[in-house]
């Protein structure tokens, strides 16, 4: 039986609309301010299972130790990642900078594609700017790209100063990261907490399953890309592999990458010892077994049989998002998005459950 729409329900209705129009009006108006805290509170959840495994296997009873021990280690592993990275970075794309070069001049002749193609690509493309910006990336360069970026006038400088300020976010953030889940609850008057909890943990679990659980599967994919393409010789092996990887937060994004891995490869066959057939087989060879391991282990043994939000649902809920408040809408464009289809699924159409 569905309920009459009295004056009250109306009037209900109606200001419920009006609060979340000037939520987005409010939200659209403040993204700049906004924007370092919700990075920050992103990255605090991101870590926060890391702080409660210190927490755990150090028997340490406060968390400002854990999180000063988890900062360290996030920070440890990302120096050293970009010790291990950058110089073979600055080398491969050197390297393939060159061949670029030979590309943008070369007529080879690759079995079963139309010399139109490389004409195609060669009229389309600028290889001649994009292999000298390559050659120009050094450490050097980079340095002095951040001091002029450094001085280069008062908004940079503000910005850096809201980057910075999401530093102190996540210290504080992750300090009292229960206090304010606790606090949070408190806010919600006892006669709704019931429904508003409901709503939280659906859009926990999911929240679980994508940005937790899918970063963890992305990660992993992108280091198994990596290996592969380096075990193939394609260039730019750690750059593409990391990049697919980070694709996959989407899942299946990755297959956008074929693209730039075919040109890749097309690039790299000026080489006289490579064959553009060989390496592009065995790039493919890579995806499929990468994408079987994913879907085959990888992602039943952590996410679970529930995927949460469909892929399509997720690719068109960061575009609409990101459309509406830009970097902003893609940080919350999946909590939204999850409580919107809760509060449909559990209120509107309550039979689909």
């Amino acid at each position: 039986m569905t309920r009459p729409y009295t004056f009250d329900r109306v009037v209900r209705m109606v200001v419920t609309a009006v609060c979340v129009v000037a939520a987005i009006w409010l939200i659209d108006a403040l993204k700049s301010v906004l924007l370092p805290f919700l990075v920050a509170w992103l990255m605090a959840y991101m870590m926060e299972p890391l702080v409660q495994i210190n927490r755990r296997y150090l028997h340490l009873s406060g968390r400002v130790l854990a999180v000063i021990i988890t900062l360290v280690e996030v920070c440890a592993a990302l120096v050293l990642l970009a010790m291990f990275i950058l110089p073979q970075l600055f080398a491969e794309m050197h390297y393939v900078a060159r061949m670029v070069s030979d590309y943008a001049v070369s007529r080879q002749n690759v079995p079963f594609i139309p010399e139109s193609v490389h004409e195609f690509l060669r009229s389309h493309i600028d290889f001649g700017t994009i292999a000298s910006k390559m050659t120009s990336q050094d450490m050097r360069k980079v340095i002095e790209y951040l001091l002029s970026f450094l001085s280069s006038g008062y908004d940079f400088v503000m910005g850096i100063f809201n980057w910075f300020a999401v530093v102190l976010y996540v210290i504080f953030i992750m300090i009292d990261y229960d206090k304010l889940l606790r606090g949070f609850r408190r806010m919600v008057p006892p006669k709704y907490r019931h429904i508003v909890f409901g709503i939280c943990t659906d859009v926990k679990n999911s929240m679980n399953h994508y940005f937790r659980g899918q970063a963890l599967v992305a990660f992993i994919v992108g280091i198994l890309f990596c290996i592969g393409f380096v075990i193939v010789g394609l260039p730019l092996a750690v750059v593409m592999g990391l990049f697919i990887g980070l694709l996959n937060m989407v899942p299946y994004l990755q297959l956008i990458s074929l693209i730039p891995t075919t040109l890749l490869c097309l690039v790299c066959a000026t080489s006289p010892d490579v064959d553009f057939w060989t390496i592009w087989w065995e790039c493919m060879a890579v995806y499929i077994v990468v994408q079987c391991i994913q879907d085959l282990y990888l992602t039943p043994k952590i996410m679970g049989k529930a995927m949460g939000l469909n892929p399509a649902i997720i690719l068109l809920s960061l575009s609409i998002w990101g459309s509406l408040f830009g970097l902003i809408g893609l940080i919350i464009a999946l909590p939204m998005t999850t409580l919107i289809l809760s509060y449909y699924d559990r209120y509107i159409n309550p039979r689909t459950r």
